[in-house]
């Protein structure tokens, strides 16, 4: 009884983990593209940034960025000084 309520259990785990894995795909949403820096600014006062250890080239900022890949890769044309950091203030 043991034997069979392991493999059950185990079976179980192995099913939901790849039913999970189909909504993880299906629920990325695209990022939301803003018209300038601006309007990015309003939601993420510190710009946004590629990744977690992008540093910045302008000099010293007041905010620290929002780490995003999908979201600066929508908005790269905003990085006017190509530092993988958006609009940052």
């Amino acid at each position: 009884m043991k034997k069979i309520s392991a493999v059950v259990l185990s079976l179980g785990l192995i099913l939901s983990f790849f039913a999970g894995s189909d909504s993880v795909a299906t629920a990325k949403t695209k990022a939301k593209k803003y018209k300038n820096c601006t309007e990015l600014n309003k939601k993420y006062k510190g710009g946004v940034a590629r990744t977690s250890s992008a540093k910045n080239k302008g000099g010293k900022t007041h905010y620290k960025p929002y780490v995003s890949k999908a979201l600066y890769d929508a908005n790269k044309k905003l990085d006017r000084d190509h530092d993988f950091i958006a609009c940052e203030r």
